[in-house]
């Protein structure tokens, strides 16, 4: 006889059982404040701010994620799991955001899910915003416990949750739940169809908010002036700044993640964006320079450039990070910089997280079907990202520079590709 995935008088109840006079009260006045849900039908976009399509109960994107769940489960002989993380809140939910402070990778919501549901656990300040705005239209009812009470909202999970065997990503409520198996974060890699068409619509509104904030800069404006209208320039396209890494001049050959400072640029300038739509994050880095671009630079790009068109052409599914790091490395000793690789992470697939996990020379990870990777490679003073998605038929650039925007055409053995140039005011 099947388990029964999630406690059915909780899924369908109007309020949590209270623990005592006062909760009762509170919770049942919250609760009858919030519509309940239903299961949209097709994609719609989020009302608040147009910002995320979302998926529902029967689409194929639910069928994919709940297919690949159930695997899951199966291998680590788990009934669900309880995902806190940023991340895998936005997987489970197709684009959800359960976060509050930009600097933890932790929400202030979760997700209860097993192979045949979704439920959402948040304390009742959050619970409103999960169900109207974040959760809407996908058939996801929402459990609130009270934000005062530990006891109580732990009571209300272990009811929620019953004899279910568990394992989560964060325990923030304190039951003891055992650690969420490390290889769910591969659940996440390889892309459904309505993933990509997300994440090339946040790659258009990341590059074209870099590129509005390149055309608006000033010499003398400092690094902290212009990370401000870099990040507003993202939230104005409906993005979240996540990473923002700026520096000018001397700074440029001195740091490789250089937050902002008070530094005022004179002639050059890097900026660089970690901008996440819908859960998934969009990396890219743009320069611009002040005046005639000197030869060296122009060298230093070309070279740069082409050993971003190897990385990325060299990467293709089936092929480990490790044997692509291989490529990487030669492309390095062929423009002149061979051990400039060792200065810096090179990157590595992207997704959910900045990095979902990073290329060094030893790796067996294997590049997936579907699955976006952003390079970085960089010598003293260059640099190139983009945020590509790769699969059998080849690379799309879902970062790709406009027409308006210089670009170079890198060059390798495996063919060449448009980069990102360097902007000149």
């Amino acid at each position: 006889m099947r388990r029964n995935p999630i406690n059915r008088d909780w899924k369908t109840s109007s309020q949590p059982p209270a623990t005592n006079a006062k909760h009762r009260s509170t919770a049942a006045e919250f609760q009858s404040e919030i519509p309940s849900l239903r299961a949209g039908s097709g994609y719609s976009w989020r009302a608040a701010c147009g910002r995320n399509i979302r998926m529902s109960n029967d689409d194929r994107e639910w069928q994919i994620k709940q297919k690949k769940l159930g695997a899951f489960l199966q291998r680590h002989g788990l009934d669900g799991v309880v995902l806190w993380h940023r991340s895998n809140f936005a997987w489970a939910t197709g684009g959800g955001d359960n976060h509050i402070a930009n600097n933890s990778p932790v929400g202030v919501a979760a997700i209860l899910a097993t192979a045949e549901s979704r439920l959402c656990l948040a304390n009742t300040i959050e619970a409103p915003r999960m169900q109207q705005e974040e959760l809407a239209g996908l058939g996801i009812d929402v459990v609130s416990f009270p934000w005062y009470d530990r006891a109580a909202a732990q009571k209300i999970a272990q009811e929620v949750f019953g004899g279910l065997r568990l394992a989560t990503d964060a325990d923030e409520l304190g039951l003891g739940l055992p650690p969420l198996p490390a290889d769910f974060a591969q659940l996440r890699w390889s892309l459904t169809e309505a993933e990509i068409a997300r994440y090339r619509d946040g790659g258009k509104r990341a590059s074209q908010a870099i590129e509005q904030a390149c055309r608006q800069l000033k010499p003398g404006m400092t690094e902290h002036e212009v990370a401000g209208i870099l990040d507003h320039c993202v939230h104005a396209a409906g993005c979240n700044p996540v990473v923002t890494l700026i520096s000018a001049d001397e700074r440029l050959t001195q740091f490789r993640h250089p937050i902002p400072t008070s530094l005022k640029i004179r002639r050059h300038v890097m900026l660089v964006s970690c901008a996440e739509f819908g859960g998934l994050i969009s990396n890219l880095t743009r320069f611009v320079h002040f005046g005639r671009l000197p030869e060296e630079l122009r060298r230093k790009q070309q070279a740069i450039c082409n050993i971003d068109a190897a990385v990325n052409l060299a990467t293709r599914p089936g092929r480990t990070l490790g044997q692509i790091f291989q490529d990487l490395q030669a492309a390095y000793a062929r423009e002149g910089w061979p051990d400039q690789w060792q200065l810096h992470h090179q990157g590595g697939s992207t997704g959910y997280v900045a990095r979902e996990a990073f290329a060094t020379p030893d790796s067996a990870v294997q590049v997936l079907e579907n699955q976006a990777f952003a390079w970085n490679p960089s010598i003293v003073g260059a640099k190139s990202e983009d945020t590509v998605l790769i699969s059998s038929q080849g690379l799309d650039v879902l970062t790709a520079a406009s027409v308006d925007f210089p670009t170079v055409l890198g060059v390798s053995d495996l063919g060449t590709l448009p980069r990102a140039g360097i902007l000149e005011l």
